[in-house]
């Protein structure tokens, strides 16, 4: 089996044997100082000198729940880009705890600029939240004009960072970030299921320290309190933590990580262009590469990489489904194996006769 997708990805041989050993009790004060470990590296990686980190044992869109449910409220109004799934994800929440909203929304193909803003009262809105790199289409917004924008605007900067962080530029104290929702499954290669809110100190004394009781488990307050010893309120993903730890001790800088993943990016899309394959032109990500696949048989390339090889690659819901797969960057991945993924395509495209 191969991985070419954006989460899980293809981990990393070390992080597998980790995976592997009998997991710890974690009510201890070891465990407590590697959770700490994680702690002081995330907000290394993230420059955040000034904040707080919470563990949640969930999918990214717990974190992005527990961040909606306890940081906003009915007296607030919210400024959430849609581009896609991910985007779309926030306005649900927004809906679901009754939330005022306005949301702008981005067509396949089509990119984010100023002029997506400059019809709007931007004063009114106390916060912006984005999906930075929108995973169903591949689109990274432009950080630098967001930042600006809600700065500009005095609104809270809350990004979903899930599939672009270590892939993509990104700095919480550089670019006033507010709050940043990141998770172990993407260019981290962990094991799915451990989420992370990282919140400036300001966010979070302002927008969640005192607000009322939503939730139970995603009751960000918890979290942070229970961090200042090094645990979580409810049983953590022990082994997930203990993938981290050891992960986190591989990574020499972000800007490393970066750069290791946008190398990868630029080949293979120069390698699919060259083998006539077609890529959208709007902004991308480095974690993933969105590829057009002539005569809508998108669904046809999945299921014969999938099968013959025991290849995946992301196929892509809505009504994109049958047009595009996207293509990892993250986790282990080398040139070679696109090399030979390129391959394969071309086998299946022979194969039907496109």
């Amino acid at each position: 089996m191969k991985l070419f997708t954006v989460g899980p990805t293809e981990m990393y041989p070390e992080t597998l044997l980790t995976g592997s050993k009998q997991l710890p009790y974690f009510r201890t004060e070891e465990f407590s100082d590697i959770v700490l470990e994680c702690e002081k590296k995330l907000k290394e990686l993230l420059d955040l000198n000034n904040g707080k980190i919470a563990f949640i044992t969930g999918s990214g869109s717990a974190a992005m729940e527990s961040v909606v449910s306890n940081s906003f409220d009915e007296k607030d109004n919210l400024l959430i880009i849609n581009g896609g799934t991910f985007g779309a994800r926030f306005l649900k929440l927004a809906q679901i705890y009754k939330i005022p909203y306005d949301e702008i929304i981005i067509k396949f193909g089509e990119t984010l600029t100023f002029d997506n803003f400059k019809n709007l009262d931007l004063k009114k809105y106390t916060a912006l939240l984005v999906n930075i790199d929108e995973t169903s289409t591949g689109q990274l917004y432009d950080i630098r004009m967001l930042s600006k924008i809600a700065k500009e605007n005095n609104m809270r900067l809350i990004v979903d960072s899930i599939s672009s962080f270590l892939a993509d530029d990104y700095n919480m104290n550089k670019y006033n970030i507010d709050c940043t929702i990141i998770s172990s499954q993407k260019a981290l290669a962990l094991s799915p299921g451990l989420s992370f809110i990282a919140l400036t100190n300001d966010f979070y004394e302002k927008n969640i320290k005192n607000k009322p009781i939503k939730n139970l488990y995603l009751n960000i307050n918890e979290h942070i309190i229970n961090m200042e010893r090094g645990q979580t309120p409810n049983t953590p993903a022990v082994g997930i933590i203990l993938e981290l730890h050891e992960r986190l001790k591989r990574i020499n800088s972000y800007e490393g990580e970066v750069a290791k993943t946008e190398k990868l990016a630029k080949y293979f899309r120069k390698l699919a262009q060259d083998n006539g394959f077609e890529i959208p032109n709007y902004p991308l990500s480095n974690a993933l590469t969105p590829i057009i696949i002539p005569n809508r048989q998108a669904k046809r390339v999945f299921e014969y990489l999938k099968d013959k090889y025991g290849i995946f690659v992301n196929p892509t819901g809505g009504e994109k489904a049958d047009e595009i797969i996207r293509i990892a960057h993250i986790g282990n991945l080398k040139e070679e194996d696109y090399d030979d993924l390129i391959q394969k395509m071309k086998e299946v495209i022979k194969w039907k006769r496109y």
